[in-house]
């Protein structure tokens, strides 16, 4: 019942063999993230590459329990990026919520938490020098809640406990568009009057003065107050503003990124732009940008949505959800090829994607996310696969799910055993 499929996986003959609560990890050589695990009757062998295979290594063993067979476990994963994102915009969900979420996300080898921190409907980080992000920017979310924020030590807690799980953690600020809560806290950042609150799902369509000095200045703090190597630069859905406008914004953002000594990640509108090198792009839609970011020897983040969007629809029968990109049930999550759009040496990795405009409880993310992330996570991982012996494991691996205490949604293309 193993998720994600291990490379090699040899059942060796011989009676069940008890697995102590932690077994010991040695280092050998090897590719990164990959770790080896012989189980027999003399014990438990693990050996790792470096600490991101150790703890994917400790995580197939806190599948495989307390017993296990004799087995030969040899495993490294197939993309270098595999990841979650969850939107806190739309609706804001706390520090033990997001911990929490990545401690299941470890479970199943992603190595990159992404958090969508800034939308119409709320912006959700303290930025020094811009208090009223917080105190404005941050008091509403959709449907007209209260909203909620991370101080800069939340966040620091997130990205320290993500790093213990080998996970990296991608802050997303999303420019030019997609800013109605930061104009609405500074309304200088588009030159007029501070917009309405904005508490519907969608966008009213408004994006910074890309031409002001302020916007300048106020995106060097932004990028200066999020720690770690990567920033998410969204740069999706922009409206109002011309073709030369937008594709230089897009370059002098990304290079600002890259004087800061960070790497910049955007969504695959911006690839129509000139970007610098080294840009990741990230693919959720329309194949003609990304493959013009191809064109520029980009690495890119596949990121479907008819594949990867967990905000989507299960079924018709779906009570949360959204329905645009079409239903998304576990076979829709499963069956689909990375290297589909653009050539596979290009293809950095995966990602599912949970934009929150319908999930407002804990209940909510985890009945979205799972079962269907288990599936965007052989994806990344694995390099053989198949739907029916994933459909198989994943109906047995149900009751692992509900040892944790996951509230999953119970798909019907799935057979599931009962506990």
């Amino acid at each position: 019942m193993l998720i994600p499929v291990p490379a090699v996986l040899e059942a060796r003959p011989g009676d069940p063999v008890g697995l102590p609560a932690d077994v010991e990890c040695t280092r050998t050589d090897g590719a990164a993230e990959s770790y080896r695990l012989e189980i027999g009757a003399s014990g438990v062998a693990f050996s790792a590459a470096d600490a991101a295979g150790e703890a994917r290594g400790r995580a197939t063993l806190r599948q495989l329990g307390t017993t296990s067979t004799p087995l030969l476990i040899e495993d490294a994963p197939k993309y270098p990026w595999r990841g979650l994102m969850l939107d806190v915009a739309r609706h804001f969900f706390g520090v033990d919520d997001v911990l929490r979420l990545i401690d299941l996300a470890a479970l199943y080898k992603l190595n990159v938490f992404h958090v969508h921190l800034t939308d119409d409907q709320g912006w959700r980080i303290e930025v020094p020098g811009w208090p009223k992000l917080t105190t404005i920017g941050a008091e509403t979310q959709v449907g007209g809640g209260a909203g909620g924020f991370f101080t800069a030590a939340d966040y620091q807690r997130i990205v320290d406990h993500a790093a213990r799980h080998s996970i990296t953690v991608i802050p997303e600020v999303d420019v030019p568009g997609h800013v109605n809560a930061a104009l609405r806290a500074y309304p200088e950042l588009w030159g007029k009057d501070a917009p309405e609150p904005f508490t519907t799902w969608s966008s009213p369509g408004h994006s910074l003065d890309v031409r002001s000095e302020v916007v300048h200045r106020f995106l060097a703090d932004v990028i200066r107050a999020l720690p770690g190597e990567y920033v998410h630069l969204g740069g999706d859905e922009v409206e109002g503003l011309s073709h030369d406008d937008y594709v230089q914004f897009m370059w002098d953002a990304c290079s600002l990124v890259v004087e800061h000594g960070k790497r910049p990640i955007v969504w695959e509108e911006a690839g129509v732009a000139k970007l610098p090198p080294g840009t990741i792009v990230q693919h959720w839609s329309d194949a003609k940008p990304a493959r013009a970011a191809a064109e520029q020897g980009l690495p890119l983040i596949m990121s479907p949505a008819p594949h990867t969007y967990l905000d989507q629809k299960y079924d018709e029968t779906t009570e949360l959800g959204l329905t645009w990109a079409g239903a998304v049930d576990v076979r829709d999550a499963y069956e689909w090829d990375p290297e589909a759009v653009i050539d596979g040496a290009q293809v950095l990795g995966v990602e599912a994607a949970l934009w929150s405009e319908t999930t407002e409880t804990r209940e909510h993310v985890d009945s979205m996310v799972f079962p269907r992330l288990l599936a965007t996570a052989e994806v990344g991982w694995s390099g053989r696969r198949g739907w029916e012996d994933f459909r198989a494991r994943l109906g047995a691996h149900g009751a692992f799910l509900e040892g944790l205490g996951v509230p999953f949604h119970r798909s019907t293309q799935i057979e599931w055993s009962k506990r």
